[in-house]
């Protein structure tokens, strides 16, 4: 925990003049994602308040807030502590995805499209597979899908799929083996990005419900045995 306050007041910074509610929880909620807090941590409102430099009412209206985004959870007499995924939120996550990202690519319109945004992405896991950097890489594909979700030019889609991809890392936080987990997924992300250079968005949305049913069988079947054993 030492080492994750530090991290965490290194984010002070962030927070600038004037220290909101908002503020704080798009920190937390970044170290989060990351995995500084992993599922299951208790946050502490003490630690927590004194790195980050805020009121406990601040910091408890940031857990409101992320509780009320599934990524925290309050047990009565316990504390706060950052959410453990069953299966079924797992499924819940990935009906998600596919409904969001699916309609993003079939409403593209003509091309060209914008695709620096996923060119860097794929590049970004090029390097984290060249560096054996696995958790790095599992980052390097929610980046993808973030850029591809952002094609639609909606900060109402974006703002619900941040939330949606933050519950999503919970879930690879759980697996013990980010590298059989998601290297096959950075050449379909090449292959997606292809068709969508190509200015085929038809077999680019194909590729991409082919890819989430993919994955999502391979997160629950390894999610359900983690969560199993855990148990």
């Amino acid at each position: 925990m030492a080492e994750q306050l530090t991290g965490l007041a290194d984010d002070r910074a962030l927070l600038g003049r004037t220290s909101t509610a908002e503020r704080v929880s798009d920190i937390l909620r970044s170290r989060i994602a990351e995995g500084f807090f992993p599922p299951g941590t208790r946050l502490s409102e003490d630690s927590i308040g004194g790195a980050l430099g805020v009121s406990r009412n601040t910091l408890r209206e940031a857990f409101r807030l992320l509780t009320h985004e599934r990524l925290l959870v309050h047990e009565l007499n316990r504390g706060v502590f950052v959410r453990v995924l069953t299966v079924e939120d797992v499924e819940d996550i990935y009906r998600t995805r596919a409904l969001v990202e699916s309609a993003v690519v079939r409403g593209l319109g003509e091309p060209p499209y914008a695709l620096d945004g996923l060119a860097s992405a794929v590049e970004e896991g090029q390097a984290a597979v060249a560096g054996n950097d696995w958790k790095g890489l599992g980052t390097a594909n929610i980046h993808f899908h973030r850029e591809l979700v952002a094609l639609a030019g909606s900060e109402r889609t974006d703002e619900l799929m941040r939330s949606v991809f933050a519950e999503l890392r919970l879930a690879f936080h759980i697996v013990d083996d980010p590298h059989r987990l998601h290297e096959p997924y950075l050449a379909r992300n090449r292959q997606i990005l292809h068709a969508l250079q190509t200015g085929d968005r038809h077999a680019a949305e194909q590729l991409l419900e082919t890819y989430l049913a993919d994955s999502l069988e391979r997160v629950v079947e390894v999610y359900r045995r983690r969560v199993g054993e855990d148990g």
